[in-house]
Order: structure tokens, then sequence, then C-alpha cells
């Protein structure tokens, strides 16, 4: 499953610079499916959902740091454990219920957005 960043985040920005993925964003950032992956133009994500790569997405939240649940592999692929929560200092990166997904399902993911690792 994805990581959420909870509301108990006090904006210290430890998590963005390890995630693999580039799938953390500051509050009110704008974010893109090409960021710190391979994906770029036109694709379909593994969850069959078509999108541009280029295009800029809306924020998730205005206000703290967030995760796109379709960019997070939980650090499969790179790390024994998602990065995010390890240096977080208030334990405030934690499983997402809302978007469950299988370590294979992980991986694909991570073997999707980095094909050349």
């Amino acid at each position: 499953m994805a990581i959420i960043i909870t509301d108990e985040c006090i904006n210290c920005g430890a998590c963005e610079p390890e995630c693999p993925n580039t799938a953390i964003y500051e509050g009110a950032d704008d974010w893109r499916y090409k960021d710190g992956t391979s994906l770029t133009g036109n694709v379909v994500l593994t969850n069959g959902t078509e999108v541009d790569a280029d295009d800029a997405q809306e924020p998730i939240s205005d206000e703290i740091y967030y995760i796109v649940p379709d960019k997070c592999t939980e650090c499969k692929g790179f790390h024994d454990e998602p990065q995010c929560a390890a240096v977080c200092p208030v334990d405030c990166c934690v499983p997402d219920d809302d978007h469950v997904e299988t370590e294979e399902e992980l991986l694909a993911k991570q073997r999707f957005m980095h094909p050349e690792d």
C-alpha cells in the first residue's frame, strides 16, 4: 500500500529528499508523473489510467507535505523500508489504507517508473 502523511506533519521536509520516486511534495506544490521517474509524454499507468507524464497535477494538500499514491512504492525495489517513515521525526508517514497494494504490485510500479534500474 502507499504511504500517507498525516496532519501531524510539522512540515520539516525531511521526507522529501529521501523518496526514490519523487512521490513526496511540499504542500500546495504541483506535481508531475515525470518528476524523478523515466516517464514522459502519454503513458498508461499500471492501474490502467492514461495520463500525460509532463502535465502538472493539482496538489493533494495545500497545507502539509503529501505523497502521490500513484508514485509511491513504499521504496520497494530501492530500500527495505519506506524511507519517509524512517526519517520522519513525528512518525506521521503511515500506511494508507485507501491505497492497498501487494508487494508484487509495488515492484511492478517501481519497474514501470524506473525501467533502467
